[in-house]
């Protein structure tokens, strides 16, 4: 499932965020990639001890949890501090598929990346080129969002981000292990999420309500990984 997460991170916070990202320290994004991704990944990150990077970190996690849209589609069990990149000057991240287990780099401890999530901190005028390009079975989708949203997509895609040939783009990037590892069943739970949320505003906890809140938990108590 791809999904488009409005309003992550308000217009202030994203200046905030902006704001403290000039003063940062940044390093070349490949160090942090593996032997084959080095290869295609042209851009800058910000360090995992950044000081920087660690506050702005835990403050979009902590914003990720309170969106209701973002918890009911990655049903987490395990989020990676996020990370921060920028891309100028021909800045391009070739095609790849994200590596299946990340570590944590505060915890050291291993985590299975079955969502990708970007957030976008320049807005889609600031900068020409550097869409986000998600290919499925359905072609290749392409995501140039407004500061402060997000998008969010299997880890098991084939993605890239092409060239940044004007401008800066900046964004933050995580992955998260969910609850529930397979996409089609969690973009079940989703729409049968979504659904019941729109039947309630219309009609109340009527007792059809109630039943589809119970199908909603059995299913998740059968593909739930705690």
């Amino acid at each position: 499932m791809m999904l488009h997460i409005p309003q992550v991170l308000t217009a202030a916070e994203v200046a905030e965020f902006r704001q403290l990202l000039v003063q940062a320290d940044w390093v070349d994004g490949a160090a942090t990639a593996g032997a084959q991704a080095s290869q295609r990944k042209r851009n800058q990150q910000l360090p995992a001890d950044s000081v920087i990077g660690k506050q702005l970190s835990t403050r979009i996690t902590d914003a990720l949890q309170r969106h209701p849209m973002f918890m009911s589609s990655t049903l987490p069990a395990r989020i990676i501090p996020p990370r921060f990149n920028r891309y100028e000057g021909g800045g391009t991240y070739g095609n790849h598929v994200d590596s299946a287990i990340h570590i944590d780099p505060y915890r050291q401890d291993r985590v299975r990346t079955d969502v990708s999530t970007t957030v976008f901190l320049s807005e889609p005028f600031e900068y020409e080129g550097g869409a986000l390009i998600v290919e499925d079975n359905y072609g290749a989708h392409e995501v140039r969002l407004p500061a402060g949203d997000a998008v969010i997509y299997p880890a098991t895609s084939l993605h890239r981000v092409e060239p940044v040939t004007q401008g800066v783009r900046l964004a933050s990037f995580l992955w998260t292990q969910s609850m529930v590892r397979d996409d089609w069943q969690r973009s079940m739970l989703f729409e049968l999420d979504m659904s019941i949320l729109r039947l309630r505003q219309k009609i109340g906890d009527s007792d059809e309500v109630v039943a589809l809140v119970g199908h909603y938990n059995n299913l998740l108590r059968q593909w739930a990984e705690l």
